[in-house]
């Protein structure tokens, strides 16, 4: 969709009808996503009676193929289908996922057939993924021009809608889906139920889009948006010489060939039997690393240009770390809340997905007190540039896990604690993410030159995936009372909680304190002035 001026995109008064349309279809496919992944875990654990490393490793997998995908989703839907076309696919696709979902908690004595039905399903939620996230975002920016000062305030009312659905995914999928005998143990005929619960939010979420999309998403003067594909992005600039375009091509090509150099070193590096390696963990580390060249070395990059790719770059790197602790909500988290958190509340037993609720209503509560805090510091000069709040955001990180690292010190198994431990820590990782997490994308848009802003874009989604990865693979560290055999990390035992919660106040701690240490360098490699 192209438009002659601004002017055709000024609604008469607030906000477009739109942009709460897409609040409503964003507010559900989050509640698919959230109360899937709320109980997933655990049904691996109770129902397909997987260990805890072989769960942990399909989470990290599956997370981290989530975030892979809309790079696929984006370059279609630009090139090909548009965005209406693509969130329709996409939502189908994950509706579908669901389902499969259902079909396999139905089966789940007959593992063999469960098992198959989760992969097909899984599959199908990553593709849909793929397809639906990068789209229904753009189309929020589409119903506003480029200069219009109201997207901001845009972007934040869908961010509500992204948390509430978060909210209440758990605390619907997991009462329906996590229920206990007298004696504590899981009951895994019920966990279908909240499967089925996430693959009706989806199809409330794609049939209220396709309803309503018509009357809605349209400009002011009556115009479709989001129904035509946008190839521009892809066309040479016209002033590229053909010398310039041989040069891209070639870049390219060693680029490709670093990825498969990479992709063959790794297994080779890790010196474990083939059939045991993690091809998929592989795929995912071996792109993040090799991505990143092929735009660092465009010739065409200005001094300036190149020292703001670098400030994303290394951004993106501590993002990594800070995700990868994080995400530790839906793996190794919900497990300590299941085993080791007395959750009796007033005579009733919370479920443990309950917990995942925690982040979503604290991010509720506090963004727009951070949004005053930050508002405030800026009149007065002293709001803290993006790399400082990014080291903020790690120190709160590594803060929660020394809270609940102190609540697990020689702690023993059968012990169950409180849950303010965990509340504590939530609550603080909020706080961590608010200081973090907002910046990142918004820093990508302001730094990125304008013909690589999607491709930077694409960057950024591969250090989510990679974190999402590690998440897994930190989540494998969780020590089983039951398993003689400790899991180790870089020659050491982790041979407790305490251990393993130490783990992430070590990795969280050490890149806030390099985060603080070169944020005034990053912030000078970012030219604001």
């Amino acid at each position: 969709m192209k438009l002659s001026n601004d002017s055709q995109m000024q609604y008469p008064k607030g906000h477009p009808d739109g942009l709460y349309l897409l609040f409503f279809t964003e507010m559900w496919e989050r509640f698919s996503y959230y109360g899937m992944r709320a109980i997933f875990t655990l049904y691996l654990l109770n129902a397909l009676m997987l260990n805890k490393s072989q769960a942990s490793q399909i989470y990290g997998s599956y997370t981290g193929l989530v975030y892979l995908t809309p790079l696929i989703g984006g370059y279609i839907s630009d090139r090909y289908w548009g965005n209406r076309k693509s969130i329709l696919v996409g939502g189908l696709l994950m509706a579908l996922g669901q389902f499969c979902m259902f079909l396999s908690a139905s089966n789940y004595s007959q593992f063999e057939l469960a098992n198959t039905l989760m992969l097909i399903g899984l599959g199908c939620l990553i593709m849909g993924n793929g397809f639906f996230k990068p789209n229904i975002s753009t189309m929020v920016g589409s119903l506003y021009s480029q200069t219009d000062s109201r997207k901001d305030a845009a972007f934040t009312i869908f961010y509500m809608g992204i948390n509430l659905g978060a909210f209440f995914a758990p605390l619907v999928c997991g009462f329906l889906g996590e229920h206990y005998d007298s004696n504590g143990k899981a009951l895994p005929e019920y966990f279908k139920w909240g499967f089925l619960a996430a693959c009706i939010g989806m199809l409330i979420s794609i049939i209220s889009f396709e309803l309503l999309k018509n009357k809605y998403l349209i400009t002011p003067t009556g115009e479709p948006i989001g129904s035509k594909p946008n190839p521009s992005k892809f066309k040479q600039n016209q002033t590229d010489n053909s010398a310039h375009k041989d040069k891209s091509i070639l870049r390219l090509v060693i680029w490709i060939i670093g990825s498969l150099i990479l992709f063959t070193a790794l297994p080779l590096i890790q010196g474990e039997p083939l059939a045991q390696l993690d091809w998929i963990g592989i795929f995912i580390y071996s792109l993040t690393l090799a991505a990143p060249g092929s735009i660092i070395t465009d010739p065409t990059l200005t001094k300036i240009e190149r020292e703001r790719i670098w400030v994303i770059f290394i951004s993106a790197f501590f993002v990594i770390a800070f995700w990868a602790a994080f995400e530790q909500a839906g793996a190794s988290l919900t497990v300590f809340a299941a085993e080791q958190t007395n959750r009796n509340l007033f005579g009733w037993e919370m479920p443990a997905s309950y917990f995942q609720s925690f982040n979503a209503i604290f991010i509720v509560i506090l963004a727009p007190v951070f949004s005053i805090i930050w508002q405030t510091l800026n009149k007065k000069g002293l709001e803290p540039s993006s790399p400082l709040k990014q080291a903020y955001g790690l120190l709160f990180l590594a803060i929660g896990y020394i809270i609940i690292a102190l609540g697990v010190k020689n702690l023993d198994p059968a012990v169950k604690v409180s849950m303010l431990w965990l509340t504590t820590l939530y609550l603080l990782h909020t706080i961590g993410e608010l200081c973090l997490s907002p910046i990142g994308l918004s820093m990508v848009n302001k730094l990125a030159p304008a013909r690589f802003a999607s491709l930077l874009m694409g960057v950024w989604f591969l250090s989510t995936a990679t974190a999402n990865k590690l998440a897994g693979v930190f989540s494998e560290l969780y020590p089983d009372p039951s398993n003689p055999q400790k899991p180790v990390l870089l020659g050491l035992q982790i041979h407790d909680l305490y251990d393993f919660f130490m783990v992430f106040v070590i990795f969280s701690g050490l890149a806030a304190i390099v985060m603080f240490a070169i944020s005034k360098k990053l912030t000078q490699m970012m030219h604001e002035n």
